[in-house]
């Protein structure tokens, strides 16, 4: 049995992974942050005293029964960017390079980002991707990340990061998180602004706003919150809310197919494990699991297990 274990501190959930390579099976263990009713995020410094408080607890179920590590990975930064950086990545950053040093094998570091592609592959059972020199693309959809990618395979860094499309203000994450604390919904609003949403029959024309393979998404917030001040039911407000962000998406991916000539596409992010997007989007590429498109350090798990050479 070789281990390959994964730390990622984003800005919302703290998470562990320990990956058998031998029989492809994971232990995805996470624990959201919690923010105070009515709030939009959470400042870093609190960001950083959750995940030093949450680690331990993670780590002892993760790591229940096993004795021997071969390789240790972790997530640095949100994107391969020089002037990528949140504080809130120092946590799992140290608490990994004690780990392996603790335990005896070698520790690897990439971004969050690639964490995403990387479990969304693997939940997709689509890591074969990775192989030869064909590129795919992925979407990168989430509270902080609203991006199209392309992904190359590279043999010193396992994947190769091209951004050719995204959002030009507000994220898709940032958009639904705005219109569920609008409606009272607790950050973040993602899963409960969805349970609301399916209690809607309401149709809407959308005319969602993208350019190429560019979006704005701050037309969304701001209908939104007209509805509400007009006395929409919050189930309406919440339905406009994810249907628009779905049509954005659906435009988007017909303009990269069209563009990329029927390239293979990956669907990552928390915003992707809405059931009606997946539902509308799933025939144009495909989704993790929403257990691996929400934050989670599978994905990071993979890049150190690939780095060794151990899948």
């Amino acid at each position: 049995m070789s281990i390959s274990v994964g730390f990622d501190t984003s800005n919302y959930t703290t998470s562990v992974a320990v990956l058998d390579t031998d029989s492809m099976t994971v232990r995805n263990i996470k624990q959201l942050l919690p923010v105070r009713h009515g709030e939009r995020g959470l400042r870093q410094a609190d960001a950083v005293f959750l995940h030093t408080k949450a680690l331990p607890a993670l780590m002892n179920e993760a790591f229940e029964g096993l004795s021997s590590f071969d390789v240790c990975g972790c997530s640095s930064a949100p994107r391969l960017a020089e002037d990528s950086y949140m504080p809130c990545f120092l946590v799992g950053m140290n608490t990994a390079a004690a780990f392996s040093h603790g335990a005896g094998c070698e520790l690897y570091t990439t971004s969050h980002q690639v964490g995403h592609i990387l479990a969304a592959l693997f939940s997709c059972k689509k890591l074969d991707l990775l192989k030869g020199e064909k590129p795919f693309a992925a979407f990168h959809v989430s509270g902080g990340t609203t991006e199209i990618l392309l992904c190359t395979p590279d043999r010193d860094r396992n994947i190769r990061i091209q951004l050719i499309g995204g959002t030009t203000d507000l994220n898709a994450g940032q958009a639904i998180d705005r219109c569920g604390v609008r409606l009272g919904i607790g950050f973040p609003c993602g899963a409960e602004l969805e349970k609301l949403a399916l209690q809607s029959s309401a149709e809407f024309d959308i005319k969602p706003s993208v350019n190429g393979l560019y979006c704005s998404m701050s037309g969304i917030e701001n209908k939104c919150a007209q509805l509400a001040r007009a006395g929409a039911r919050p189930c309406d407000t919440a339905k406009f809310c994810i249907d628009s962000v779905c049509a954005v998406l659906e435009k988007l991916t017909l303009g990269l197919l069209e563009k990329y000539n029927g390239i293979d596409i990956i669907y990552a992010g928390g915003v992707m494990s809405n059931s009606s997007i997946r539902d509308k989007l799933s025939a144009y590429g495909s989704f993790a699991e929403p257990a691996f498109s929400s934050d989670n350090a599978v994905g990071i798990a993979v890049y150190a297990a690939l780095k060794k050479g151990l899948i």
